[in-house]
């Protein structure tokens, strides 16, 4: 589990805190969204989930083990793997096979697993056969799909991955959300900050940030029924949401949790065939 208890951060020249009070408790092999406008806090977050930042006032633990403690440090950044935001700025090797078992390299671990690490990475991340590519002759989707794989080689138990799709063509952002979904199938713990509602609606829980706090933390279907709420956050429905409200609001009787287009045409078909 990964926990912060009464979580502050101040960054040095500013007077009022990035976080407050965040307390907030990430079980084991959940999938959690986090969202909210610029400015909210949530990269901050996560920096703080793999000891990347210190907390200024409060605790966060991971797997029993504080970030406060120096000594705890190397064995909470192997156990928590981070991906950002922009892939260009990740990537350290000349090959694909370089960059990926670079942090492995890290850990000194025999060649043998460190090549069995990184052949599974890449084969997890839909890859493989990329050993010996450029990184700079790949897609950005693909290059993001490497650092992915470099955070995997690690081995971690939690991956934090920071609006992975921002910079992604709609092929790219499908393939980083296939990822994600696997990962998380596979039992790991995903903490996903995301600006586009379209990438939560099968996350197990939804926070919502604002100001540095978290406003609010629930299921994303309940989110959905908050659509002025969401606006008044520069949030918006994801499209099929924002379609089935609107036939619903045409007079069809249409379920609420509806959020994807092949859920869509199941309820869609369903109605029409009771209507006769």
């Amino acid at each position: 589990m990964i926990r912060t208890r009464r979580l502050f951060h101040r960054f040095e020249g500013r007077a009022e805190p990035v976080l407050r009070d965040l307390r907030l408790e990430i079980p084991d092999g959940a999938r959690i969204a986090v969202v909210g406008p610029n400015g909210s806090g949530k990269t901050t977050l996560l920096r703080h989930l793999n000891g990347l930042l210190l907390p200024s006032e409060g605790e966060v633990v991971v797997d029993g083990l504080s970030t406060r403690d120096r000594r705890a440090l190397p064995e909470i950044r192997r156990r928590v793997g981070m991906v950002f935001q922009n892939p260009d700025t990740q990537i350290v090797g000349m090959t694909v096979e370089e960059d990926v078992a670079f942090g492995p390299g890290n850990l000194r671990l025999p060649p043998g697993e460190i090549r069995r690490r990184v052949r599974e990475a890449l084969e997890t991340v839909g890859l493989p056969g990329f050993e010996q590519r450029a990184p700079h002759e790949l897609s950005s989707g693909e290059k993001q799909l490497v650092a992915v794989a470099g955070a995997l080689a690690m081995g971690p138990r939690h991956i934090l991955l920071d609006e992975p799709a921002a910079y992604l063509d709609p092929s790219g952002r499908r393939r980083i959300m296939e990822v994600i979904r696997a990962l998380h199938r596979s039992g790991m713990t995903v903490v996903h900050v995301t600006h586009d509602m379209e990438e939560i609606h099968d996350a197990d829980r939804v926070v919502v940030m604002e100001g540095g706090a978290a406003i609010r933390e629930a299921p994303p279907a309940a989110l959905f029924r908050e659509p002025d709420e969401l606006r008044r956050l520069g949030l918006d429905l994801p499209v099929v949401a924002r379609l089935m409200a609107s036939l619903r609001a045409a007079g069809l009787a249409l379920p609420q949790d509806v959020f994807t287009l092949e859920r869509a045409v199941e309820a869609l078909t369903e109605s029409f065939e009771e209507r006769g």
